[in-house]
């Protein structure tokens, strides 16, 4: 007995699409199909620059599954656009009763309790679960020496859950690699790291934008 297949997740409710090429009339084109599957894994790597392992765990299946699924979806549109056919976006091995949405997690770089002014600097990783607007858990992951972009850290925070990271200043190259494993990044905090996290539920912080060479701090060469 073959495996049963496990609906994939969107990130947003599908929407029916069909694109042809312009000029000709519609009756008689040859037809593609794209699944809402495999237009979801091209939103995820190619739209939003996830990681394939990234965009594996948002769709809820497997690394070597979504790379299937992209690798599929890639050709088929190649294949509609290259040669003039028509591209009809449609059902595929979808969910639609459980959308399986995570619960927000938050991670704050800090030092004794307060917003890390250097992401690549910080003591450890407060991590916060949050249910009905609240705070409702935390925990500690202890920073690498190095936590910039090429630790690794950007992975484990991901794989741990987290869907938010606010934090102090960063380098460009760190705030890349955690958008690419899928964690939203909100520059400019400080204070307390708890009430970092709790102004992001609250809706009362925003992404700054400032990187670490926008503070001014002479012969900081932050590269990561």
């Amino acid at each position: 007995m073959p495996r049963p297949v496990i609906g994939r997740r969107l990130g947003a409710a599908p929407r029916p699409r069909f694109i042809k090429p312009s000029g000709i009339p519609a009756r008689g084109l040859e037809e593609i199909v794209l699944g809402f599957d495999e237009a979801e894994a091209l939103r995820l790597a190619d739209l939003n620059g996830l990681y394939q392992e990234a965009a594996a765990r948002s769709m809820g299946v497997s690394r070597q599954t979504f790379g299937r699924i992209v690798e599929i979806a890639r050709r088929k549109v190649a294949d509609a656009i290259l040669n003039g056919k028509a591209l009809r976006i449609e059902g595929g091995e979808v969910n639609l009763t459980d959308q399986g949405e995570r619960s927000m997690k938050i991670a704050v770089p800090s030092r004794n309790g307060l917003v890390d002014e250097h992401f690549g600097h910080c003591q450890e990783f407060l991590i916060f679960r949050v249910e009905r607007d609240k705070l409702v858990e935390e925990q500690a992951v202890p920073s690498p020496s190095d936590c910039g972009c090429k630790s690794g850290i950007a992975a484990v925070l991901a794989r741990s859950g987290v869907t938010h990271l606010v934090g102090g200043h960063m380098g460009e190259g760190a705030f890349r690699v955690l958008q690419a494993q899928g964690i939203k990044v909100i520059r400019g905090a400080s204070g307390s790291a708890r009430a970092a996290a709790e102004a992001l539920v609250a809706g009362q912080v925003s992404d700054s934008g400032e990187g670490c060479a926008g503070h001014g701090e002479a012969g900081h060469g932050c590269a990561h």
